[in-house]
């Protein structure tokens, strides 16, 4: 029921809102008692409402690789050290407001993030816009879920800071007093914590929703104030599309704020598809002028900012990344968005400043309204779904098709390479002729087991990738080395790993080269290793498709022409035809293509000047991702890659 109440947000909450922000800025160039007289600030105003109040203290943590945890937890879980120091000690302000027509049980939580260290003016509105609400939600008597503001110390990133507290909140972890870090020995004289009782650590109920709310400084030139939305969370999550449907309602239609969502920009201005949009149009008008009734056209304007919105939907979910310390609660299975809202003029104008805090607040106070009024979690709209703008999407039940539409080729290619394999196998031994057809024994010992050659080079090059995904790990042990270096360290030791396996336990060109027998030479039949590779190829993309959807179809619109395409270089030159030269200028482009680096390193050359490029590019890209425990990671590392290797060796097979 979004919008169904009159807001109770009104000026004098902004009052207090902009009384808190000044406080706050007063410590902005004092950057070391700022570290605890603002968390210390924050949890007096929270006392002052009635709240119960604590303070929580966490540890940064160093978000680096390790293979042994990648699936273990969090990408900054915590383990007990004795060797914290007072540097990297972190304070988050937390207050709870209990319900008064709640039993306790459910709570929503709030998330204002803030540099301690470097306060700016946007992060003191954003408090004091969070105070304000706090304030105004302590007094409701409506309220029938607990109240969470968490004041999130994100000097060393926010999604550490709300990370650690909600580890804590879920996985209470006791320490007994020889192993407990005291906080208050790094504070000297009268900066000691005081307010809340430090020692405690209280929770609420389950949470029903989480909302991270900031402000920042005006962006670009607009009619309106904006509202930024960010939902994607790690490996493709998604929080239920009702809850973004909540914010765009009311931000459009109660507050009438301009709401954006993340657009590849550099497809706005691409000729291409305005000319995809522009034939789309004309084939709609003719349509329409047919069958009034037939309705399926956009102007081209919206077709190409929604394909450009869709494109990075897609890349966010693929990427695995959070966009967000939104990401943390989806982690616990707790629908949550980031709410970055821009005013159309400078924040330091106070009357502009006010008129946009009141939108704010009034939004806010709108969804927890929404949220509150709930009798369960969220769970009747989409969880897999892609937007194409704020207000609309595409959900799993279309996209999928697509997916199927490319894998289905796979499983089918397969099969006819290898029945077609042992059918030649038959009519070429010297006692059969195609119309006698082929003797079951001979069948079964020459047919049906050569595939396992095949089997072997596909197990080879799939043991050689998951070392490759391993060397990073090693990598980063070396002292002083630059993305670039890492890079070329990278595939120079790939590369020799490759050469040693083969040295051990033998190349697939083996047989081939030194066949001194037909039933040796049909062993390493090139179609043979290409129907196995392929099988490897669905079986991967549909194991990814679990985890991943994301991933899996931007995966399979490039992994799949690429096997299917995949053609013996001298198998084509003996053709010397104008379809071979072509299928040849394919295989080789879709190689190129094909390779992770060299696709990174064009899709940024072509949204910027290649100058700008370095192959220490795709390290960074990739160091992002294991060091997030990204699924990603291990589907280019574990599938992709070994499938490209393998269309290489059918690309240079010597037949």
């Amino acid at each position: 029921m979004p919008g169904s109440a009159n807001p109770m947000f009104s000026g004098q909450d902004i009052t207090g809102a902009n009384k808190l922000a000044k406080d706050i800025l007063s410590w902005k160039f004092r950057p070391i008692e700022a570290g605890i007289e603002i968390p210390r600030l924050i949890v007096q105003h929270m006392e002052d409402v009635g709240a119960e109040v604590y303070y929580h203290k966490f540890y940064s943590q160093n978000n680096q690789f390790h293979p042994l945890h990648f699936f273990s937890g969090t990408p900054f879980s915590v383990l007990v050290h004795d060797n914290r120091s007072c540097t990297s000690v972190g304070v988050n302000s937390v207050g709870i407001i209990r319900a008064p027509r709640g039993d306790g049980k459910e709570a929503i939580v709030l998330v204002t993030p803030y540099n301690s260290g470097k306060i700016e003016l946007s992060e003191a509105l954003s408090l004091g816009l969070a105070y304000s609400i706090f304030s105004l939600l302590s007094r409701a008597t409506w309220l029938a879920k607990d109240i969470v503001w968490l004041a999130a110390d994100s000097r060393y990133g926010e999604y550490a800071s709300v990370s650690a507290w909600l580890r804590d909140y879920h996985n209470p972890v006791f320490l007994g007093s020889s192993g407990k870090f005291d906080f208050d020995m790094c504070l000297e004289g009268n900066h000691q914590l005081h307010g809340g009782d430090s020692e405690a650590f209280r929770r609420a109920g389950t949470m029903a929703a989480a909302l991270v709310f900031k402000i920042v400084g005006r962006q670009e030139e607009t009619e309106k104030d904006t509202l930024h939305i960010y939902a994607e969370a790690s490996n493709g999550q998604m929080p239920n599309l009702d809850l973004i449907n909540i914010v765009q309602y009311l931000a459009v239609h109660r507050q009438g704020l301009r709401v954006k969502v993340e657009t590849v920009f550099s497809l706005l201005n691409t000729a291409w598809l305005n000319f995809v949009g522009e034939i789309l149009e004309w084939l709609s008008k003719i349509a329409g002028s047919l069958n009034p009734q037939w309705k399926f056209g956009i102007p081209v304007v919206d077709y190409v900012e929604g394909i450009a919105t869709l494109a990075s939907s897609m890349y966010y979910q693929a990427l695995g990344v959070p966009t967000g310390s939104h990401g943390a609660f989806r982690d616990y299975q707790i629908d949550a968005i980031t709410l970055e809202m821009a005013p159309k003029i400078s924040l330091n104008s106070e009357i502009g400043q006010s008129a946009f805090l009141l939108r704010g607040g009034r939004l806010i106070e709108g969804v927890i309204r929404s949220v509150n009024n709930l009798l369960e979690k969220f769970h009747q709209s989409f969880f897999l779904y892609f937007l194409t703008s704020p207000s609309k999407f595409v959900s799993v039940g279309v996209y999928m098709i697509a997916f199927l539409l490319l894998v289905a080729p796979l499983p089918i290619l397969a099969a006819a390479l290898y029945s077609g394999n042992r059918y030649n196998d038959c009519t070429n031994k010297e006692n059969q002729t195609p119309q006698n057809g082929c003797p079951e024994e001979l069948g079964f010992a020459v047919g049906s087991w050569r595939w396992l050659h095949a089997a072997k080079v596909v197990f080879i090059i799939h043991i050689w990738a998951a070392i490759v995904s391993l060397l990073p790990y090693l990598i980063c042990q070396l002292p002083e080395r630059t993305s670039t270096a890492s890079m070329l360290t990278w595939l120079i030791l790939s590369v020799f790993i490759l050469l040693i396996l083969y040295r051990i336990l033998g190349s697939p060109y083996t047989y081939s080269a030194n066949a001194t027998s037909p039933s040796q030479s049909q062993t390493a039949n090139w179609t043979t290793l290409k129907a196995v590779t392929i099988a490897a190829a669905s079986i991967g993309l549909g194991l990814m498709s679990i985890i991943n959807f994301a991933a899996a179809q931007i995966g399979a619109v490039v992994l799949v022409p690429i096997c299917l395409i995949v053609h013996p270089f001298k198998h084509m030159l003996r053709a010397a035809s104008l379809r071979a030269v072509i299928l040849m200028a394919c295989n080789l482009v879709l190689l190129i293509v094909g390779f992770p680096p060299a696709a990174l390193l064009i899709l940024k050359g072509s949204s910027k000047e290649f100058g700008g490029v370095s192959i220490g590019d795709f390290w960074d890209w990739a160091e992002s991702l294991w060091a997030w425990n990204s699924a990603t990671y291990l589907y280019l590392a574990l599938v992709h890659l070994p499938c490209w290797v393998l269309c290489i060796h059918i690309l240079l097979h010597p037949l």
